[in-house]
């Protein structure tokens, strides 16, 4: 029970950091997908061009290599850190490249989840906007929220992809819940050690599975009133 209690304890001090990173990145990339999904409604080739180049990029390449291009790439460039001081300090911190790449990451697959979910309206909820004479700015504000609620189930899956997406974070030198795991088999080599960090994971997991459920149901009776 003293060795249980010890572990626990010891990867309950990389939780701040797991859970400030999932919750930042998950807010941060749930914005800038809607924005994504919107610009990809608009019709211009050059822009849906290159947001479906970021898109291709960041699903197609893992988040691991990621993680480490912004944070050790980046520090290549001498333009930002003899230039751009500010910005050089935000990229020399752990967090905010852990943060970052996750953010990023989220984000290319939230919005295909959501323009999918866009694309999948019905033709009558379009032709109800023409026909009421609703430009595409207000056809969006009518069509894209009842996309984004069928979207939920979906994007509730992306949601946990993201915690445990943050255990990459200790891959440069962040203090999380997989680092302090580390830190701990590396000094007693037990495998409860990983049974309790699985444990933990779960837990997060299956509180936020249990939101979302909350949050999708909420949603859909709302717009069945």
């Amino acid at each position: 029970m003293d060795k249980l209690w010890l572990y626990t304890s010891t990867l309950a001090k990389g939780l701040p950091v797991t859970i400030s990173l999932s919750v930042s990145a998950i807010i941060v990339a749930c914005g800038l997908a809607i924005l994504l999904t919107i610009l990809l409604t608009s019709q211009k080739a050059v822009l849906t061009s290159i947001i479906r180049g970021y898109i291709l990029v960041f699903t197609g390449t893992p988040l691991l290599v990621q993680i480490f291009l912004i944070y050790y790439g980046l520090a290549r460039f001498e333009a930002i850190r003899d230039h751009l001081p500010l910005l050089w300090d935000l990229f020399s911190r752990p967090w905010f490249c852990a943060f970052l790449a996750l953010a990023l990451n989220s984000a290319a697959y939230t919005t295909l989840i959501f323009h999918g979910a866009l694309k999948a309206v019905p033709d009558g909820h379009w032709q109800a906007c023409a026909a009421l004479g609703m430009n595409q700015r207000q056809t969006l504000k009518v069509v894209l929220p009842y996309a984004l609620k069928r979207a939920l189930s979906s994007y509730s899956n992306e949601v946990i992809f993201v915690v445990k997406g943050t255990a990459l974070a200790s891959t440069i030198t962040l203090m999380d819940l997989m680092a302090y795991n580390q830190f701990l088999n590396g000094r007693y080599y037990e495998f409860s050690i990983f049974i309790i960090t699985g444990a933990i994971y779960l837990l997060i997991n299956g509180f936020l599975s249990i939101i979302m459920r909350i949050i999708e149901k909420k949603a859909l009776a709302f717009e069945s009133q």
